[in-house]
């Protein structure tokens, strides 16, 4: 089945389908895309960004990772500055934005009520991650965007054939954690409860991108 055909998560599809049809004042009268969101930016590159789910509103409405919302404007201003993004902004797919030597997936590719995805749902979604992970080169450098996208990132691993240390690594902002030939990366999620809040910073963020950025060139010898 293809991504953008995909249904197999009935509680995904209707909460996706209802947020298109019935859309906030700000945004009345757009033409929601209302379907699973493809992984974006430039693959065979060797750093992969994995966060949770599009937001309703968000990557649900534009059609690309992280593009509408206050999220979107966090991650890619952080990503402009360390060299992996040509602009700072990322408003619709339309926009000119482009990702050099990095591509953002998600362990989620529906928006999920209250942005939480349940466990069945990620296990349907992991098929479309495992494939995102096999188009990088290698050896990968994985970033992930938040606790959730950690887990994302240690299962898709595991079931690719790499032995994840036990016990298994704990989240935490900042970390470190090798895996086989690839390396992960872990930062709090550029959510507004996260980034309003100073959880975190435009310079905490920068600084974990930057030592993926920093790991890639290492790895690509």
């Amino acid at each position: 089945m293809s991504l953008e055909s995909c249904r197999r998560c009935p509680r995904l599809v209707a909460w996706r389908e209802e947020a298109a049809w019935h859309p906030p004042r700000r945004f009345a009268g757009e033409r929601y895309w209302g379907k699973p969101v493809p992984a974006f930016g430039e693959r065979g590159a060797r750093i992969l960004l994995v966060g949770l789910a599009p937001a309703a509103h968000g990557a649900n409405r534009t059609g690309r990772m992280f593009t509408g919302d206050e999220s979107g404007n966090f991650l890619f201003a952080a990503l402009h500055a360390v060299g992996l993004a040509n602009q700072a902004t990322s408003v619709s797919r339309g926009d000119g934005l482009a990702l050099s030597g990095a591509m953002l997936s998600a362990a989620c590719r529906c928006a999920p009520p209250d942005n939480r995805p349940l466990p069945a749902e990620l296990d349907n979604c992991r098929g479309y991650l495992e494939a995102d992970l096999a188009a990088m080169a290698r050896p990968r450098v994985l970033v992930a965007l938040g606790a959730l996208g950690f887990d994302a990132c240690l299962r898709v691993l595991a079931q690719a054939g790499a032995a994840v240390p036990k016990p298994k690594p704990r989240f935490a902002h900042g970390a470190r954690v090798a895996i086989g030939e690839d390396v992960v990366f872990a930062t709090y999620h550029p959510s507004q409860q996260n980034t309003f809040t100073g959880v975190l910073t435009q310079r905490m963020l920068r600084a974990v991108l930057r030592r993926a950025v920093t790991e890639a060139e290492k790895s690509s010898g």
